[in-house]
């Protein structure tokens, strides 16, 4: 029988990254901006989470095409305080400048205990917990938080206003893991309304409204309308935090002016994001302390009674975890349409670079 388009193929993360790399490069990305961008995309197929993984690589070279996506400024921070800086990001990959962004963060906790930066003028940034990652490795907690470009109505409004808006937010563990908490403030990431349409798939009732305002299963015609807030005016309410925290403080654009990065190719996004890195045994006696504390918490969430029909009962970034060892042992599953728009992608700007 001939495979069908969503018919899947293992790729190597490896695999991935020099595709990636490549497209990237050839588009006139420098190769270490290539790198960070390439890193954080495979991190987050590995993960699980392929609505943010290289999947999205059309559109941002499509960006750096158009001449509204920067792909090499120099990137400059402005220390506000002795823990607290901001980043204009020049409208480049939102990838660079929150590993900036993070990084100078973690730096400034290495010193004070705490380090917080703002970033304005930035691009999409990819999967959150991306950042969470890189404070975690060093024994740093984090949050990162950022806008979007407009989607989900205020609750009671039906006009797009504030972006899916995600939040995230880690902490290192002990023996039993970290605690990686990474979701958008909407029902749904409008992502995985993408990866339905692209797949040619349907989506549950309750996701989204079409341009009528009514449920609909067909992503092709949500995203032509709004997703909904998770909880009602709960996830409305985070998502005007969001935008006061990624948008607003920061200098950013805020309020339903972040541009859409798939249908507003001549403008830059201006997007906002906010860090947030500290040492988390501070209010301890020590750093074993702390992490016998984690530790514990884990065993009485892991352990709990389990209700109906649930196997196992997870902590938060416990089965990204767990899918990212087995991805980089068995590969990424990717589906034979998704490789020829790939592939496609690669013989447009002179790469001979495949993925399988």
């Amino acid at each position: 029988m001939e495979p069908t388009s969503n018919t899947t193929t293992p790729v190597s993360s490896s695999a991935a990254r020099a595709f990636a790399i490549d497209v990237l490069v050839r588009s006139g990305v420098p190769s270490d901006r290539a790198t960070i961008v390439a890193d954080s995309l495979v991190r987050a197929d590995l993960r699980g989470v392929d609505t943010h993984g290289i999947n999205r690589l059309p559109a941002y070279v499509a960006r750096v095409k158009s001449g509204v996506l920067n792909p090499a400024p120099t990137l400059v921070f402005q220390q506000k305080s002795p823990v607290m800086a901001s980043l204009d990001a020049q409208h480049t990959f939102g990838f660079v400048a929150g590993q900036y962004a993070i990084d100078h963060a973690v730096t400034m906790a290495e010193s004070f205990g705490v380090g917080i930066v703002g970033v304005k003028n930035s691009g999409h940034y990819g999967m959150a917990a991306t950042y969470l990652l890189r404070a975690l490795e060093k024994g740093y907690a984090a949050f990162a938080f950022t806008n979007a470009s407009r989607s989900m109505p205020a609750w009671g409004s039906k006009e797009p206003l504030f972006g899916t808006n995600p939040f995230a937010v880690g902490f290192p563990g002990g023996e039993k893991g970290d605690f990686v908490l990474d979701m958008s403030s909407s029902v749904v990431a409008r992502g995985k309304v993408r990866k339905a349409a692209r797949r040619g798939e349907s989506i549950p009732e309750g996701w989204m409204l079409d341009s009528e305002g009514q449920n609909t299963t067909d992503p092709v015609e949500a995203l032509k309308g709004v997703v909904l807030p998770m909880g009602g005016p709960k996830g409305s309410g985070i998502a005007m935090m969001l935008d006061i925290f990624g948008g607003l403080m920061t200098g950013a654009s805020f309020g339903g002016d972040v541009n859409d990065q798939y249908e507003e190719l001549q403008k830059p996004q201006g997007v906002g994001h906010w860090f947030m890195v500290f040492r988390p045994e501070m209010f301890l006696d020590s750093k074993e302390e702390y992490l016998e504390r984690m530790d514990t918490l884990f065993d009485r969430v892991r352990n709990s009674e389990k209700a109906a029909g649930v196997a196992q009962v997870f902590t938060p970034g416990e089965i990204e975890e767990a899918r990212e060892v087995a991805q980089r042992a068995q590969g990424i599953p990717f589906t034979r349409g998704e490789i020829e728009v790939l592939h496609g992608l690669a013989e447009g700007v002179g790469s001979s670079a495949r993925l399988a």
